[in-house]
């Protein structure tokens, strides 16, 4: 029956007499649309067929007789209902890694719900998936214009302008995404970070201390300060950071592992060093390198069990717990944090 009319009304649309009415072409958009909800007739169309006639039929159907027309009215609703078929075959391509075939469904969608932002999302990942950057990235664009704003969306787009070796607009995408979400410590760190990488180390120092200065609660600011700090090797400047970010936010979590991090390092460092001196030396100084060492691995303690308050999953956090109390003689904790780690891989 279905492949009658699919017949009949392929005809009918380049007839002369009947091409130019839009009860032509909305039924035409009706008998595509049975014959892809058919498990029989829709395995004689071809790939996006289903959804790509009836869009194409019922939006001439809206051009010929108007929103308002008897099937122009019709068609508008037939539309709406074709948006998440559309939806649907774009992340069918999609997964079946037929990244040309799910853009042209996001695209379809995309016009048929021009201020939906999930089909414009969609057709981003197919366009990156397909390392189509340009695309990718007009897409981006696009929901930027439609005020679609979250911070994975300047993540994205930053990683295109690295993949692209593009610094300039990097810089550009991490300051948009700094005036969206002036606190995001992700987006702070990355724009200091190229300040670093460029020798302006002392301006992004500069920025940052201005940001402290006009918001000096913000434990978030004080925390990436403290990173700067360690990434430019000035560890007593990270420290103070550190402390003071945990000072005004006592839930910061990467100022409470930092400052555990501080401490377990300079305990490593002394027992290091006590491991590399000669009996001699060891037997006149090295059981106090190792006490200092053991305070130090003390004081890690607090401040890294703080963090696993905070973040109870993180692996960084579990492993140097579980290493803190093997050397605190700690064994049934430490064999606590092996199983927790254990448990997340």
């Amino acid at each position: 029956m279905l492949d009658k009319a699919q017949a009949e009304i392929d005809k009918a649309i380049v007839h002369e007499k009947t091409s130019g009415k839009a009860k032509t072409w909305y039924t035409r958009g009706e008998i595509y649309e049975q014959m892809a909800a058919s498990p029989i007739y829709s395995k004689t169309l071809k790939a996006g067929e289903g959804t790509k006639v009836p869009f194409e039929s019922y939006t001439k159907a809206v051009s010929l007789d108007g929103k308002d027309g008897e099937f122009g009215k019709l068609a508008v609703q037939k539309l709406d209902n074709l948006y998440g078929l559309a939806l649907n075959a774009g992340v069918e391509g999609y997964n079946a890694k037929n990244y040309d075939a799910a853009l042209e469904s996001y695209r379809m969608a995309q016009q048929i719900r021009p201020q939906d932002t999930t089909a414009y999302l969609y057709a981003a990942y197919a366009a990156e998936a397909k390392q189509d950057f340009p695309a990718a990235k007009e897409t981006y664009n696009k929901l930027l214009a439609m005020n679609y704003k979250s911070p994975a969306l300047y993540a994205r787009m930053l990683q295109i302008a690295r993949q692209e070796k593009n610094e300039a607009e990097a810089m550009k995408v991490v300051q948009q995404a700094m005036a969206a979400y002036p606190n995001n410590k992700a987006f702070m760190l990355e724009e200091l970070n190229m300040y670093l990488s460029t020798g302006r180390g002392q301006e992004a120092i500069g920025k940052l201390e201005k940001a402290i200065a006009a918001d000096p609660t913000n434990g978030n600011l004080y925390a990436v300060l403290g990173s700067l700090y360690d990434q430019s090797k000035q560890s007593d400047k990270a420290l103070v950071a550190y402390r003071k970010a945990v000072e005004v936010d006592p839930n910061n979590f990467d100022a409470q592992f930092n400052l555990g991090v501080y401490n377990y390092n300079k305990a490593a460092d002394l027992y290091t060093k006590a491991s590399k001196m000669d009996l001699a030396t060891y037997q006149k100084s090295g059981k106090k390198f190792e006490a200092d060492g053991k305070k130090y691995f003390q004081e890690s303690l607090p401040y890294f069990e703080k963090a696993l308050q905070l973040q109870p999953n993180d692996k960084a956090v579990i492993s140097s717990l579980q290493k803190v109390y093997v050397r605190l003689n700690r064994t049934a904790d430490a064999e606590k944090m092996n199983a927790k780690l254990e448990s997340l891989k």
